[in-house]
C-alpha cells in the first residue's frame, strides 16, 4: 500500500502554479509589440497615456504586497534607492515604447534578452558581485548579437529605435541591481511613481485629441496586462519556483513577442535580426539552460554511519 505524502503533493501543487502563473506572464509580456502595432496614435501619446494605465492599475496590487499601502511603505518614494529607481523606471518606459515605434518588435525583443547579462556587469561594477565566467561567455556572445542588429540598422532607418532598445535594456538592468543595494526598501511604489512622472512629462508632447475608443482601449489594455498584471503575475510565480526555471520559461518571451506581430500584422525583421537573434537566443539558452540543470540537480547528502 502506498501512502501519499500531503507536504509532497502540496509542495508539487504550489509549483505547477509557479509554472503557470510564470507562463501567463510571459504571454502578457510578449503583447507588447501587438499593442503597439494596434495603435494609431503619436509615440508621445503613447508613452503618456500607457503610463497612466500602467501606474492605475499597480496600484490595485499594491494594496496587498509589501505590506500594503502605508506611509512607511510610501517614504521609500523619497530614498536614494527609491529616486533611482523612479529615474531608470522612467527612462526605460520611455525608450521602450520610442523603440516599438522606431524598429522592428524582433529587434527591440532581442536586445532587451541581454539584460540578464548588462545586469551581471553592472552588479560586478556597482556591487562587487563576483560573475561567473559562464555569464561572461554568454554575455559576450549576447552583446555580439546586439552588434549584428544594430550595424545593420545604420542607414536603414532603425537605427535610432535600436539605439533606444539599448538604452531600455541598460536601465531596465539597473532597476534589477538597484533594489538590491537596500533590500529593504519596497520596489512597487517608485514603479507606480515613475508611471505618474512619465505622464506628466510628456501627455504635454502629446495630442489627447488623438485618442479615440480604439485608441483608449488598447492603452488601457497595454498599461493593465504589459506593465501591471505581467510584473505580479511573474513575482507571484517566481516564489514558487527556482529562480532558473522561471527564468527558463520567460526566455519564450524572445521567441512569442515577434512572433504575434509577423502573424497578425506580418511585419518581416531584417535579415541581420534573424542572425544576431539566434546568437543572442543561443547564449540566452544555454546560459539559462545550465542553471536550471544545476537547480534540479539533486543535493548529495551524506550516508549516516552505521546505515544500510
Amino acid at each position: 500500500m502506498t501512502i501519499e505524502n500531503p507536504a509532497r503533493r502540496l509542495a508539487g501543487s504550489e509549483h505547477e502554479k509557479g509554472v503557470f502563473l510564470i507562463v501567463a506572464a510571459t504571454l502578457a509580456w510578449s503583447a507588447s509589440g501587438v499593442y503597439s502595432r494596434l495603435l494609431t496614435t503619436d509615440v508621445w501619446t503613447a508613452i503618456a497615456w500607457r503610463s497612466l494605465f500602467g501606474g492605475l492599475f499597480l496600484l490595485i496590487p499594491c494594496l496587498f504586497l509589501e505590506g500594503g499601502i502605508s506611509r512607511q511603505q510610501w517614504r521609500s518614494v523619497f530614498h536614494p534607492t527609491g529616486l533611482a529607481m523612479i529615474a531608470c523606471q522612467t527612462f526605460s518606459q520611455v525608450c521602450f515604447i520610442g523603440a516599438l515605434y522606431m524598429t522592428t518588435v524582433a529587434n527591440v525583443t532581442m536586445i532587451y534578452a541581454t539584460a540578464p547579462f548588462i545586469a551581471a556587469l553592472l552588479g560586478w561594477v556597482i556591487l562587487r558581485e563576483r560573475v561567473s565566467r559562464r555569464t561572461l561567455i554568454a554575455g559576450g556572445i549576447s552583446l555580439f548579437g546586439v552588434a549584428v542588429i544594430v550595424a545593420s540598422s545604420i542607414g536603414g532607418g532603425t537605427g535610432l529605435g535600436d539605439l533606444l532598445a539599448l538604452g531600455m535594456t541598460a536601465s531596465f538592468a539597473l532597476v534589477i541591481i538597484i533594489p538590491r543595494i537596500n533590500p529593504g526598501v519596497p520596489s512597487l511604489p517608485p514603479t507606480v511613481v515613475s508611471a505618474f512622472l512619465t505622464l506628466a512629462i510628456f501627455a504635454p508632447f502629446g495630442s489627447v485629441g488623438s485618442l479615440d475608443l480604439h485608441n483608449w482601449i488598447v492603452l488601457a489594455a497595454f498599461g493593465a496586462t504589459n506593465f501591471s498584471l505581467a510584473l505580479v503575475l511573474f513575482l507571484a510565480g517566481a516564489k514558487r519556483m527556482p529562480p532558473a526555471e522561471a527564468a527558463l520559461i520567460g526566455t519564450m518571451e524572445i521567441v512569442l513577442t515577434p512572433f504575434w506581430v509577423w502573424l497578425l500584422f506580418s511585419e518581416q525583421p531584417p535579415i541581420a535580426t534573424f542572425f544576431g537573434g539566434a546568437i543572442i537566443l543561443g547564449a540566452v539558452l544555454w546560459h539559462t539552460a545550465i542553471d536550471f540543470n544545476r537547480s534540479r540537480r539533486p543535493h548529495r547528502r551524506l550516508k549516516p554511519l552505521g546505515g544500510d
